[in-house]
This record gives structure tokens, sequence and C-alpha cells, in this order.
């Protein structure tokens, strides 16, 4: 691992959709944002609701399962069944907690690929993600060129920013804070710190909308009554919204695992692994990029974007870049943009041809 230490045994969870054709050559990789899971395009487990991307994912959709194979992993340090926190400790018979080796982009990178070798898969004809996802495909290009024959970054940075860095401290300072954290060992307390974890959640989701999707959307309309009640109830139903999302969520996701993802997020930083040159990480990569971005996204900008772009130029890597306009804010990739759905399925579809594909 990154931090110079060994994680063995570990597990990933994953989820495939699709079939493996004749000669291996249709297998797709979609890497999850920060608190997804493998769970792509089919009913969630734990919540019952629709996969994650199924507006992207499924029958003659751009990631279309009658053409290809998608695979989808729970990262390393998550909470859907792949070794993380969570996870019971083979040593001690107990939790990892935060005995658990800070996890890197690159160390979910490196997990991924050896479950892609575990299926015996050579070379995958994409890996694409958003956000943290984005990420891991920029991670993959830059350890596996010759594994990725193509990849897309979708609202994504090739660094995590000060700003971002601010966010997640925040976030993890909230779930440290409640009592029931209990130093990360709150498993084996039976205890569990929800409502801390609720504030990360809430804090968290501010940055991926839009003032413009907020404003659109609650405005300053009141949450089932006529007037304020002076009082510091949910009077607002943006107020009411935000806790319905940090209550559901905690049903779902492990605190620790929360500091984790995170942490790996900050760390992330792909420059500083190639002697602070970001081009150099793609220097004669066969890999075909292409780099989208949304114009309301402030979480991870457009500028951002064509920072990763001028790198892949600077080495005359295949790229195409996109930023779609739209009001909905980061969240964007995760919705049925039409535009964003064009151009998804238009980059797979120029891949295809040119890896042999056929229709």
């Amino acid at each position: 691992m990154s931090a110079g230490v060994m994680l063995a045994p570990f597990s990933i969870a994953y989820q495939t959709y699709g079939q493996l054709n004749a000669d291996k050559s249709n297998a797709i990789l979609l890497c999850h944002a920060l608190t997804g899971d493998q769970h792509v395009a089919n009913a969630h487990p734990v919540t019952g609701k629709p996969g994650w991307w199924c507006a992207l994912v499924g029958p003659g959709k751009p990631f279309d399962t009658e053409k290809y194979f998608i695979i989808c992993s729970n990262v390393l340090g998550g909470c859907m069944g792949t070794t993380g926190p969570a996870s019971l400790n083979p040593a001690t018979g107990k939790a990892y907690g935060l005995t658990l080796p800070v996890v890197t982009i690159a160390d979910m990178a490196r997990a991924q690929a050896m479950l892609v070798e575990r299926l015996g898969i050579e070379t995958l004809f994409c890996v694409a993600g958003g956000s943290m996802g984005g990420m891991q495909a920029l991670q993959w290009a830059a350890l596996f060129p010759e594994k990725v024959f193509s990849a897309m970054i979708i609202a994504s940075a090739a660094r995590h920013s000060a700003q971002n860095i601010a966010f997640h401290e925040v976030g993890r300072q909230a779930v440290m804070a409640d009592p029931n954290w209990r130093a990360g060992r709150y498993i084996e307390e039976g205890v569990r710190p929800a409502k801390g974890l609720a504030v990360a959640r809430m804090a968290a989701h501010v940055t991926y909308l839009s003032e413009e999707a907020l404003q659109r959307k609650f405005g300053r309309k009141l949450q089932d009554r006529a007037e304020k009640t002076f009082s510091f109830d949910a009077d607002f139903q943006v107020e009411n919204y935000l806790r319905y999302q940090g209550s559901t969520f905690v049903d779902r996701f492990d605190a620790n695992s929360y500091l984790y993802v995170t942490r790996a997020c900050d760390y992330f930083d792909l420059a500083q692994d190639y002697g602070g040159s970001l081009a150099r990480a793609f220097k004669h990569s066969p890999t075909r990029f292409c780099v989208v971005s949304f114009n309301s996204d402030w979480l991870y900008t457009t500028a951002e974007s064509r920072v990763i772009v001028h790198a892949l130029n600077a080495v005359a890597a295949s790229v195409s870049f996109v930023e779609i306009e739209t009001d909905k804010g980061h969240d964007s990739f995760l919705l049925d943009e039409p535009d964003f759905v064009a151009t998804t399925r238009g980059f797979l579809a120029g891949a295809a041809r040119a890896r042999g594909l056929g229709s």
C-alpha cells in the first residue's frame, strides 16, 4: 500500500452486468464516487433504491449492457463488502477501525487491477468514473497505461484543492466530535456515531449542488407550515431536505469508512507522484481520453478539468474535452443530462470502432 505496509488478505466486493465477449475485449470498469458502491445498476441491498448510475448503465444506454461487460467494485476502505475499517481484522477478530492503513486512490486502483486480473481480463475497453471515480480512472491510466484502452474522467480533478480538503475536514471533525465515535472503536463498543456522520453528509451534500439548483428546488419555501415557528425546528424545506439526506445516509454507510475515503481524496495529487509534472504521468500513453466537466460544478471546476486536458495535450495524448452547460452542479454526472448522455454515448461508440468491437 502507499502507506508502506502490507494489507493481506483483503476482500473486494463487485457486481458485473452484461457478458464478456470471447476475446475479453469489451470490459468496462466503472469507478464509484465518494459514498457510492458496487451497486451501479441494480437495486441497492440496503436501501432498495435503484443503482446510482441507472441513467447511463443498462440495455440501450451509453454503458450498454448488451454490448459491454460492466464491472463495478466497492473501493478499498469502503463498507459494502470490500475490506474497510468495519471489516474484521483476522489477526484480532475485531473490526479494524483506525488500525486499517490509510488508503489512497492508488491503493484503490491496484486492488481493482487484482480483481480485473482475477477475472482473466488483460485490457479494459474503458475505465470511467465521476468525482472520486474520475480520480481512480486517472490513476488507472497512469499506473496501467497498457491495460486501459480508453478512459472517461468526469467532474473530477488531478489533485484535491485546499477548499475540498477543508470541506472534508469539516465532515471528519463532525464524525469525530460525536461522543459515540469512541476514537473509532464504536463497533466493538456497540454504538454508532450517527449524529456526527449525518452532519458530515449534510455539509457535503451542499457541495454537490449549485446555488441555482437549491434556489429553484427550495428557495425560501417553508416546510409544512404557513409561518415561521420562531424555533430551531426545520422551518425551511432546504433544512428538512438536508436532515433527510443525513438521516438516511447513516443507514448505509460506515462512519470510519467516511474518514478513509475522504482522506484518500485529500491525498490525491497525481503530479506529485511524477516529479511535479502531471504530463509526465501520461507520457507515451496509448489511452484515448474523454474529460467532461459541468459549468455549474464548483466542487470540481471546469478549470481543474482543463488542467488534465492541458497535461494530456502536452504529451500528444488522444483527448477530447466537453464542458456541459447545466445548473445542477456537481451531481449532474449522476443525472439524466441529455448532453452528457450524448457525449458518453458518442465517445464510447468511437472508441468501440477503434477497438474493433463493431455495433
